[in-house]
């Protein structure tokens, strides 16, 4: 199963070109924050979507009667489909589906009835909002836009949803059960999740550090991002652009503590992700890390790689430095510069590094700055998530 289309809808771009771009040079898209009064908060700061404007993607579905995260996703997959150099009449004739991940689902449209409610009462509440609500429709979006009607299921399971979703989207294209899927992940940026991680301790002041000495948490981001995942046949047979190949994936719950990520269960998702691809931890060229910047993460994180890798651990960066932590759709950003990294030869950057807190130990490269050129063939995708639901992703250079 390979990868052939990639859409992206972020704080460093809208399409994949756009977005590779900005990661390769490092460039931090986080800023103030603008789609709520931040005023209230010490932090003020996440990676917002500038200035999208749904209507300018969209041309099925009406953005009025949708959330901004399903006009995210619902965007993306607009553009992955462009990308993949296919039609959506091409898709809709065939066995088409979608899987979509999400932490917080129609957060904004949440947040607009809950401030109805509070000032006129229950009946107050916008009929157009509470239709826009339950989360399934930001997979229902994407079926919708592009006018295919395979499964349409949105996965929850928060900051590792877009694995999940890869996941699930390889098995069913290769268990013959669909010719395309589009798998990824949306969120919006919204008050109560930046109240939430401020409260935790875990936001940062201004800019986010993964594996910095003075790293002091997340930014909270948004965007919605879609890969277009076909068998490799049918891919060749069409003469498609492929940017990387889905060697496997591992899942697993920590079932320890809601917050706290455990080391040992994360190296065990590593091992069964490694088997399920058939690959070993020395064909390992990086790691597009989950990197959220708190020190827990990061620490636990590196502790969990160094023990399946030893001393040899590969580059490992985090993309979440430049466009913040988009949530649901986290790891599905991590899958799209990863298959970029495999296709164009480079490694993607962890940027706002200046010393690497010494603390993690020796050998860790998460390669500081600028992308750096080099030749990957297999690298690791991870996603964790709170309550434990880690989910990895190994992808490989096509053939």
């Amino acid at each position: 199963m390979v990868i052939t289309g990639l859409g992206a809808v972020s704080s460093a771009g809208i399409g994949a070109d756009d977005f590779t771009a900005a990661i390769r040079d490092g460039r931090c898209t986080t800023g103030p924050i603008t789609s709520f009064d931040a005023g209230g908060f010490p932090h003020r700061n996440a990676g917002e979507v500038p200035g999208f404007r749904p209507e300018e993607w969209l041309t099925r579905i009406d953005p009025d009667r949708w959330g901004r995260s399903s006009q995210f996703a619902a965007s993306a997959a607009r553009l992955a489909t462009l990308d993949a150099d296919l039609r959506p009449e091409d898709l809709a004739r065939a066995r088409t589906g979608s899987v979509m991940g999400t932490t917080s689902g129609e957060s904004a449209a949440i947040e607009q009835l809950v401030g109805e409610w509070r000032s006129d009462g229950l009946k107050s509440l916008s009929p157009s909002l509470v239709q826009a609500v339950p989360a399934g429709r930001i997979a229902a979006a994407v079926n919708t836009e592009l006018g295919i009607d395979g499964e349409a299921l949105t996965l929850a399971t928060a900051c590792s949803a877009s694995n999940y979703a890869l996941g699930y989207a390889y098995d069913m294209v290769g268990q013959g059960e669909a010719d395309y899927m589009f798998a990824g992940g949306a969120d919006s940026v919204n008050r109560w999740a930046h109240a939430g991680f401020y409260r935790l301790g875990a936001l940062a002041e201004e800019v986010c550090r993964p594996f910095d000495t003075e790293r002091g948490g997340i930014l909270t981001a948004e965007g919605g991002v879609a890969l277009l995942v076909e068998p490799y046949e049918r891919a060749i047979a069409r003469g498609a652009r492929i940017y990387a190949e889905v060697l496997g994936y591992g899942l697993n719950c920590d079932a320890d503590h809601m917050v706290h990520p455990n080391a040992a269960t994360i190296a065990g998702c590593i091992r069964e992700a490694q088997r399920n691809a058939g690959v070993t931890p020395e064909q390992i060229d990086y790691i597009c890390a989950h990197g959220t910047g708190t020190r827990t993460n990061d620490a636990t994180e590196v502790a969990a790689v160094r023990e399946v890798f030893g001393d040899a651990m590969p580059p490992i960066s985090s993309i979440k430095s430049m466009i913040g932590h988009t949530m649901g759709a986290a790891s599905g950003f991590g899958a799209l510069i990863c298959c970029r990294a495999l296709y164009e030869g480079f490694l993607p950057p962890t940027a706002n590094v200046e010393r690497v807190d010494p603390e993690l130990g020796r050998g860790v490269d998460p390669v500081p700055g600028k992308a750096r050129q080099a030749a990957p063939q297999v690298v690791q995708n991870h996603g964790f998530a709170f309550g434990g639901n880690n989910a990895i992703v190994i992808l490989g250079k096509a053939a």
